[in-house]
């Protein structure tokens, strides 16, 4: 099975791999697939060569592929992510790809500067469901009018709100033991109860995702439950971490739209402690609706509910920053993620939250992270290979 989607497929595929593993031998593949090579090596279970141009590492390649498909795999289902950086990546996907279950998570602004518009978007995204024998469709964060580029007859919906097929009704939260709610499905006359350990409606979507191709699967509602109280953040995705001085890290660092800030915000006002601090990294790939977008989520910045917005990069400057600021918040604006993280130390008080939200390029809103955190074991943030820590050292130097 494939998933696809402009915000939350990691998050997604991990929930139905942890559900799936109640009952079979799952194959997972930690990376998305934005390139057509990368794919059918995840399907093989071969790592995609970091350097692209080297032919000893291409060698290689092919020699496990030989091996591979020599000798079975040992997994009963295969679980992989599918990207795409222009109009027409996921087509060509459809054109060697024939998966038994396609899930799409959202359509909401991504690679606007190929992209253009949120219809061109959706269709892109959409035909995922097409290629699939079963589409399984977000009901909550994609917009029904987006239905006509829908081929496939064979589709379901899940998510959080009743209009969703397969969905959680939430009964009881709190941070230390996430979501307790009850799951309702098509297929089962009755409610099952469920504990789902994450923070933030939109977390439970994911979850719902894999409740959905778990169910289409065979498994019963005590091993989706049981696969569902095992789920935990992925990294860089609404993960909570222990700040320095008794403070809530929420570490959403791994990308930033509209949709998965307006989210993480609303998340972060439900929670009960004595200030809430917002870190804001400046939001790529908007093209030319970024002025607005970012204008929007400053907006939505309420200053009844935050003790500081802290912005990061030059768009979230521009335009989010004034934003909230007319709306009575302070602010205060960072060009850098290592200066943004000093100040947000120096305003945080005991027993607050802080959420930090930004992108990569330009952005690296993790290192605010490492500012805030106990432990300096960073193996829970995103962007920490020696890869990824060479760039940053550049970007970083520039501020010296």
């Amino acid at each position: 099975m494939v998933v696809a989607g402009s915000v939350g497929k990691t998050s997604t595929k991990q929930a139905i791999a942890t559900v799936l593993a109640q009952k079979y031998r799952v194959g997972l593949h930690q990376g998305n697939h934005n390139t057509h090579m990368s794919a059918p090596l995840a399907i093989l279970g071969i790592q995609y060569p970091d350097d692209v141009r080297s032919i000893g590492a291409w060698l290689s390649v092919f020699r496990a592929a030989r091996k591979r498909i020599k000798w079975p795999s040992g997994v009963d289902v295969i679980v992989a992510e599918l990207g795409t950086d222009q109009p027409g990546d996921i087509a060509h996907f459809g054109t060697y790809l024939k998966p038994d279950i396609g899930v799409i998570t959202a359509v909401t602004e991504e690679h606007m500067v190929a992209f253009s518009t949120l219809e061109t978007v959706a269709q892109e995204e959409l035909e995922v469901a097409n290629f699939s024998k079963l589409a399984i469709i977000n009901r909550d964060d994609i917009d029904e009018r987006f239905a006509e580029f829908l081929k496939n007859p064979n589709i379901d919906t899940y998510g959080t709100t009743g209009a969703a097929e397969y969905r959680f009704e939430i009964d009881d939260f709190t941070v230390e033991n996430g979501y307790k709610g009850e799951v309702i499905t098509p297929e089962f006359d009755q409610p099952f109860g469920a504990t789902i350990k994450v923070l933030g409606e939109h977390s439970l979507r994911p979850p719902m995702g894999a409740v959905a191709v778990a169910v289409k699967l065979g498994l019963s509602p005590q091993e989706i439950a049981a696969g569902l109280a095992t789920i935990r953040p992925v990294a860089g995705r609404m993960n909570i971490l222990h700040g320095i001085d008794n403070f809530m890290v929420i570490d959403d660092t791994y990308n930033a739209s509209p949709l998965a800030v307006e989210s993480a915000l609303q998340a972060l006002y439900s929670l009960q402690v004595p200030q809430r601090v917002a870190v804001l990294g400046s939001m790529n790939e908007l093209g030319a609706g970024s002025a607005s977008e970012h204008e929007k989520i400053g907006n939505l910045c309420d200053p009844s509910l935050l003790a500081w917005v802290i912005t990061v990069g030059d768009e979230a400057e521009k335009y989010l920053a004034p934003a909230a600021k007319l709306r009575g918040c302070q602010v205060k604006s960072f060009k850098n993620a290592v200066d943004a993280g000093a100040f947000a130390r120096s305003v945080l008080e005991d027993g607050a939250a802080i959420l930090v939200k930004g992108s990569q390029d330009g952005v690296f809103t993790e290192e605010v992270v490492k500012l805030l955190v106990v432990t300096d074991d960073y193996s829970q943030l995103v962007r920490q290979s020696p890869q990824w820590m060479k760039i940053k050292e550049k970007f970083f130097s520039k501020f010296q």
